[in-house]
């Protein structure tokens, strides 16, 4: 996420920055209408065929601009995801340092989701069109793993200081990430339920710290 900008909104709205500054929400507009022209095509042609080139003229930029926004077009695709979960990390970051890593970690996802209303239609089409896509998960699943280091790490400052703190970190990080992964999809195939519901209910099957 740019410097100066907040997050705002539902969760299913494909994109969640605010920006502050007049050239910050100048970027934050081109980075959205990439984000939204690479879902629409993706959708209408399929991923294989999406091109990075196709992406830059259906939002009326560049090639060059492209590239000075995202590397790829799979980048492109889940720029929200990504926003999201990286405002996700700052909530578990801004939970008093009192809390347990598990309460830190669920109250983040609480509050992440607490407004996530129906989603919308046709994002919810698209979503299902590209949804599990080889390349598309690879991609997540790299680009997620330095999420997950970084959550390790926010976790590892809340744990005692033992030789079994770096691994319980990593597990927990990794637990939760892959919890609100398979809420969010089970959300994505059934909108009619709450998402705040689903997560609440999916990390109530974990076992809690101990």
């Amino acid at each position: 996420m740019d410097a100066g900008t907040v997050q705002v909104g539902p969760l299913e709205h494909p994109v969640a920055e605010v920006p502050v500054g007049l050239r910050e929400r100048k970027k934050a507009a081109t980075r959205q209408a990439l984000h939204e022209a690479a879902l629409r095509l993706a959708a209408e042609h399929g991923l294989d065929r999406l091109t990075v080139e196709a992406i830059a003229d259906a939002a009326d930029v560049s090639r060059r601009t492209f590239s000075n926004y995202f590397a790829s077009k799979e980048e492109a695709l889940l720029h929200a995801d990504l926003v999201r979960i990286r405002v996700l990390l700052d909530l578990v970051r801004a939970r008093p340092r009192t809390d347990p890593p598990w309460t830190a970690l669920r109250r983040a996802g609480e509050a992440l989701t607490a407004e996530a209303g129906p989603p919308d239609p046709a994002w919810l089409a698209r979503r299902r069109l590209i949804s599990g896509h080889p390349s598309l998960t690879a991609y997540q699943v790299a680009a997620f793993g330095a999420i997950e280091r970084d959550l390790t790490a926010e976790l590892l400052g809340r744990l005692p200081a033992t030789p079994a703190a770096p691994l319980r970190a990593r597990v927990l990080a990794a637990t939760f990430l892959a919890t609100l992964r398979a809420a969010t999809q089970h959300w994505i195939d059934h909108p009619e339920e709450s998402l705040a519901g689903l997560v609440s209910t999916a990390l109530a099957y974990l076992v809690p710290e101990r």
